[in-house]
């Protein structure tokens, strides 16, 4: 993988993926921005300047070598079987979060374990999926600068993981490994656990700090 990857952003103009645009092109990566709207997704990067642009779905998944998926939960399989004739080989950062609105800050995990298990079955064994940034508030990445949260990444192929680590630290404090894809699963339930609290206590981007490190 080149030292500087480029990052395709699946659902690039959403509160999460457009954060994460931001924070990367302020810090030297290309981004491609996928969406269903490429006049949308054209016009977005064009904000962002040089380094972004814009493109539909498949053609930013075509163009990256390491592609985020951003989508509502809703559009999660469908947005896969769109994309994955481009996935294959790659390093796919799956950053759904499986929320069943009008409960969002109820936990509500989907019968396949969670959304980046369900993703890695969905693609097969060529695809390295990779489970982060769904603790991360979208505010805090459109504030600018770094995130002050730390990043959970979850996978079973370390090397794809310890790549999307390196990624995490760019935008947040830090990127930590959580273990096995199968732990994902923790990481997407606390998210509803997090809108809960900010909720309750009126705040925009409740994050997580590990202490201990």
């Amino acid at each position: 993988m080149p030292e500087k990857p480029v990052i395709g952003i699946i659902g690039g103009t959403g509160d999460l993926g457009s954060g994460l645009a931001k924070a990367w092109t302020a810090a030297g990566y290309q981004v491609v921005i996928g969406s269903r709207s490429p006049e949308k997704a054209k016009a977005f990067a064009g904000e962002l300047g040089n380094l972004a642009r814009g493109s539909d779905n498949l053609g930013a998944a075509a163009a990256a070598d390491v592609v985020v998926l951003a989508v509502p939960f809703a559009s999660h399989a469908t947005t896969l079987e769109e994309i994955k004739p481009a996935l294959q080989g790659k390093i796919l950062v799956d950053a759904v979060v499986p929320l069943v609105p009008p409960k969002v800050s109820t936990v509500q995990l989907p019968d396949g374990g969670s959304a980046a298990q369900i993703a890695q079955r969905q693609l097969g064994d060529g695809v390295r999926v990779v489970s982060a940034f769904h603790n991360v508030g979208a505010s805090k990445l459109h504030a600018g600068g770094r995130a002050d949260c730390d990043v959970l990444v979850f996978s079973d192929d370390k090397e794809a993981r310890d790549a999307v680590i390196e990624l995490a630290g760019v935008v947040a404090n830090r990127g930590i490994g959580g273990g096995v894809l199968a732990n994902s699963a923790a990481a997407e339930a606390l998210t509803s656990v997090l809108i809960s609290i900010n909720r309750t206590y009126k705040v925009s981007g409740a994050g997580i700090a590990i202490t201990g490190l």
